[in-house]
């Protein structure tokens, strides 16, 4: 079986789904991550001089991240940080689809349109491109160049956007998705703390961010948006469940 999450930034794969993730790979499900920027826009520049140092000091901080959540594969794109509502949706889109049908996952997870609990623009955004590329990987004719690179149409069997239970204080109000699933991550959330905290150019943030990690407690939410066989809205314990195997080679 395999997983693919999508991402905006450096460090997001820890904070929203660090414990799903690690809880899979120890399921030996294969786990992959595409982050569309190395968030060369942070705030929190870790000593940095320029967009391009920190992008290369971010890069370095996410490989160790996914080595300590157990994540098989990560790619980060180059598109520019805090501007993915300003940039070619198409294009983007293409990158994803891209990713998709050549690690052909069973599962994809995302941010949803809120933007996940901090509304940040960027997460709203990729949730959009990642949607699309989730609905248009299957299709023959989207894309049908990447075709002559020895792709193939593939259909994953199921997209869910990461949700939560709570909003932040002081932030633009989000309206987040119910929950459908919920994944008892256990002493994963640990492995979460820890791999969030290997992006050290943002501890400035551990004392606020780390907190809202917290409060999700032992559990990560998610909200199921599509999947390849019609059906009714029930919550879940298991991102898998109803997935076959032999539907996604």
């Amino acid at each position: 079986m395999r997983l693919l999450c999508v991402t905006a930034h450096p460090d997001d794969e820890a904070a929203s789904f660090g414990g799903t993730l690690r809880l899979y790979h120890e399921r030996s499900v294969e786990t992959s991550l595409l982050c569309l920027t190395p968030g060369q826009a942070a705030s929190n520049r870790g000593g940095a001089r320029t967009d391009a140092e920190l992008a290369s000091i971010r890069r370095k901080e996410v490989a160790v991240s996914c080595k300590l959540l157990g994540i098989a594969h990560h790619v980060v794109l180059d598109y520019s940080d805090g501007k993915l509502h300003r940039l070619d949706l198409y294009r983007i889109a293409d990158d994803i689809t891209r990713s998709i049908r050549r690690f052909r996952p069973h599962v994809v997870l995302t941010f949803g349109p809120e933007g996940a609990v901090t509304g940040h623009t960027d997460h709203s955004m990729v949730s959009v491109f990642t949607t699309l590329a989730f609905e248009w990987a299957a299709h023959s004719n989207r894309y049908p160049d990447q075709f002559a690179d020895g792709l193939h149409p593939h259909r994953a069997q199921k997209l869910y956007y990461a949700t939560a239970n709570f909003t932040l204080p002081g932030r633009q109000p989000i309206a987040p998705a119910p929950a459908t699933a919920v994944i008892p991550i256990g002493d994963y959330l640990d492995t979460k703390v820890a791999a969030f905290k290997a992006h050290t150019t943002q501890s400035p943030v551990f004392p606020t961010v780390i907190p809202a990690i917290l409060a999700r407690g032992r559990e990560e939410r998610f909200h199921l948006v599509a999947c390849s066989e019609p059906s009714d809205i029930k919550v879940e314990s298991d991102l898998f469940e109803g997935v076959h195997e032999d539907e996604s080679k």
